[in-house]
């Protein structure tokens, strides 16, 4: 698979639990897509940190750090979905393109009201009974993707060989 040309971008916005954030980057590994993240973060990266927790796979992921959303937003070229619990908009309802990037907050926090004001047209989320606070955030992004690489795999764009493996 073609690394420099990831099927998505996950935008993580201060993540804060080192271990989602780990199973994200696996499943970004697993599928070429490729993860940004914003910072502050709630853990470290450091090389000490990432052999601790056991992220073999950390070298083959593409990895992008923003400084800031601010930062983010000044280099984002590719259109961007973003995810938040009780957004009017299910994400099956999106067309989701090659390159897009894929947007999400924090743990504790999601993403800032303001972002999701002035990108309104584009927030989405997962159904949920009435009543449920939140899916875990590694599961959402892993939904996110997924329905991605079925739209992409119904246009065209991508393929499943007869082993099961994601064809770009």
């Amino acid at each position: 698979m073609d690394r420099s040309a990831p099927l998505f971008d996950v935008v993580l916005h201060q993540p804060l639990i080192p271990n989602n954030t780990g199973n994200i980057g696996r499943t970004c590994v697993a599928v070429g897509a490729a993860l940004r993240l914003i910072h502050p973060l709630g853990f470290s990266l450091d090389a000490k940190a990432r052999r601790r927790a056991g992220l073999d796979y950390w070298p083959r992921l593409t990895l992008h750090q923003h400084d800031s959303w601010e930062a983010y937003e000044a280099q984002r070229t590719a259109p961007m979905w973003l995810f938040t619990v009780g957004a009017p908009r299910p994400f099956y309802d999106a067309t989701f393109q090659r390159g897009d990037h894929l947007v999400f907050g924090s743990e504790t926090t999601g993403l800032p009201d303001g972002v999701l004001r002035r990108h309104a047209d584009r927030v989405l989320s997962l159904p949920m009974l009435p009543g449920e606070r939140s899916l875990n955030l590694a599961t959402v992004v892993c939904v996110a993707l997924f329905e991605g690489i079925r739209q992409l795999r119904a246009s065209g764009a991508v393929s499943v060989d007869a082993a099961g493996r994601l064809r770009p």
